[in-house]
């Protein structure tokens, strides 16, 4: 062990205990201070943590955000600008963004390195770029040369924000405070699962599982439990999570603390993405505001408050998934879990969980205060609720929309976003992001929502809509989607590791080899341990059904390599 870095990462870590669930936040101290993971001090820093160096060596490597350097190598820039190539962006010329600022980092006297990145949660904003930790959106050259200047300002914290003693005065924690003061019985609890259950709340992060169902569960497991909040949007076209924090983040803790207390969880965790450093900054100061506020709030009615962490994702998309993301919080790679047993009975650290998304947290204060009523009083066609849209692609007005269930994409652009842009036609559209499989525009009166596009081979999963017009053609979008799934496999499984590269290289041929596709499909539907390869396939198979014509039109698709 060279003594200078076992010196530096033990100045680094300070008084910070040396646990082993602790390594991500750690390996984020050193990348942050030296601009990459110099090997010897991985090598201390696995000393200080009594792990081996393969364990630090093989997360370090796991997530994108990390850059290993071993001995003699060169270490990378100090500034390096991230530019997000998914297929809003790209839609919106992030191609030609990228060569402008390939040349203008060879004239630049700072040495920089330019990357292409998945989707950086910015895409009402396309194309979006980050220069270090500080986004830039919509992203010009002259932006990021301004961004590049100021470089060693820290990501501001969001303006729009209402801070806690705001939040305060417009009532924030009533609710929460109104369970307390009952006493927490059978009785009570049941009114709260009920109310959920009556209101039709589901995970809004993708999977859609009823909510107040989940906690039924987790509540009957024996022995202490936790909760964990996936706040690591990485679908490309979600942003709608960073959209909530950003502007009320009271309404999302008070949500997470009411779920702490109907299951008896002993502690919360929120694995927020790397991707998020201004909400991250916000949500420390109100999460240490509203742990030293606990006393006067409720802690005299005997309700200990659950300690709150707040984790660092390091960017892999697959710690969306809710067992890769309990790897990553408990330090180890993002890699999913085989089921069973599910993490309701044994999650993180052993103990049951219950896991949701940020949004579907944030109504439930609204929810239990007004009742399932208000909320099952929206809705269209039969359904029931509000759903958060994320928007993006060829609209006038781009962003999150909250809009009834059951509304039709035809209803939610002309609606709530203005329209198409001025020379483009509706031509089909993502209802669920990079997995949710692609739409015709015959099909845009659809209802979006859980259960409805099954029977079409899509599904709304988290609510990213992207809009394409006849400027785009569906099979660029699926090439763009699949190499972002090859590039984010976690590599546990043959399936999806090797079916998304194989899969790229077939979708780059100017004529599609449709048998050999629509079984190459069927093996990682079937055979891949989680559902980022179980779904990769939904927008190439979306292809060959809504859109034959582009199957063989003789046109190749660009370089795999640029993820277009």
């Amino acid at each position: 062990m060279d003594a200078a870095a076992r010196d530096a990462v033990r100045d680094l870590l300070g008084d910070c205990p040396r646990r082993p669930d602790l390594l991500i936040e750690y390996l984020h101290l050193i990348q942050d201070s030296q601009s990459c993971l110099p090997v010897a001090m991985l090598t201390a820093l696995a000393g200080e943590l009594r792990l081996s160096q393969a364990e630090v060596f093989e997360v370090a490597t796991f997530y994108h955000h990390f850059d290993v350097v071993k001995e003699g190598e060169a270490r990378p820039p100090a500034l390096t600008i991230r530019v997000c190539d998914s297929a809003p962006c790209m839609m919106a010329g992030a191609e030609k963004l990228l060569g402008s600022l390939e040349r203008y980092a060879h004239r630049s006297a700072t040495p920089m390195r330019i990357q292409r990145v998945p989707c950086v949660g910015r895409c009402a904003e396309a194309p979006a770029a980050v220069v270090h930790q500080f986004p830039v959106a919509p992203a010009t050259l002259e932006a990021v040369d301004e961004a590049v200047l100021g470089r060693l300002r820290e990501c501001p914290v969001p303006a729009e924000a209402i801070r806690l003693e705001a939040a305060l005065a417009d009532g924030a924690y009533g609710t929460l405070r109104q369970l307390l003061f009952a006493p927490r019985s059978a009785e009570a609890l049941e009114a709260v699962y009920s109310r959920l259950e009556s209101a039709g709340l589901r995970g809004l992060g993708g999977a859609g599982f009823p909510a107040g169902r989940k906690w039924r569960i987790v509540a009957q497991q024996p022995g202490q439990r936790l909760l964990a909040v996936n706040a690591d949007e990485g679908e490309p076209g979600t942003f709608k999570d960073r959209h909530y924090l950003e502007r009320r983040p009271h309404q999302f803790l008070e949500g997470m603390l009411i779920a702490a207390w109907a299951v008896d969880c002993q502690a919360c965790y929120i694995y927020l993405r790397d991707e998020y450093p201004g909400v991250r900054r916000l949500l420390e100061a109100e999460i240490a505001a509203v742990q030293s506020l606990a006393v006067g709030l409720w802690a005299e009615q005997g309700w200990p408050l659950p300690r709150i962490h707040l984790r660092r994702g390091a960017g892999a998309y697959i710690c969306g998934e809710e067992s890769g993301m309990l790897e990553s919080i408990e330090g180890r790679r993002g890699m999913p879990r085989l089921r069973p047993p599910y993490i309701a009975e044994i999650g993180l650290f052993d103990r049951p969980t219950l896991a949701h998304n940020v949004e579907t947290l944030y109504w439930v204060p609204e929810i239990v205060a007004r009742g399932p009523e208000w909320f099952g009083s929206h809705g269209r066609r039969g359904r029931k609720g509000l759903r958060s849209f994320s928007v993006s692609g060829r609209v006038r007005s781009p962003g999150v929309k909250l809009a009834p269930a059951g509304i039709s994409l035809r209803e939610l652009v002309d609606e709530y976003c203005e329209g198409m842009l001025p020379g483009h036609e509706l031509y089909g559209y993502l209802p669920g992001g990079a997995s949710g499989g692609i739409l015709p525009a015959t099909l845009a009166d659809e209802p979006l929502d859980f259960d409805t596009l099954q029977k079409h081979g899509c599904f709304i999963g988290s609510a990213a809509v992207i809009v394409l017009s006849q400027h785009d053609r569906a099979r660029d979008v699926a090439h763009n989607m699949m190499a972002f799934f090859r590039h984010e496999s976690c590599g546990q499984c043959t399936p999806c590791r090797s079916g998304t590269a194989k899969a790229v290289g077939l979708m780059q041929d100017p004529v599609w080899n449709v048998p050999l596709m629509q079984d190459l499909s069927a093996v990682m539907i079937d055979a891949s341990i989680c559902g980022l390869g179980q779904a990769a396939p939904n927008p190439m198979l979306s292809v060959l059904r809504f859109f034959p014509g582009e199957v063989a039109d003789g046109t190749a698709c660009p370089n795999p390599e640029s993820k277009t």
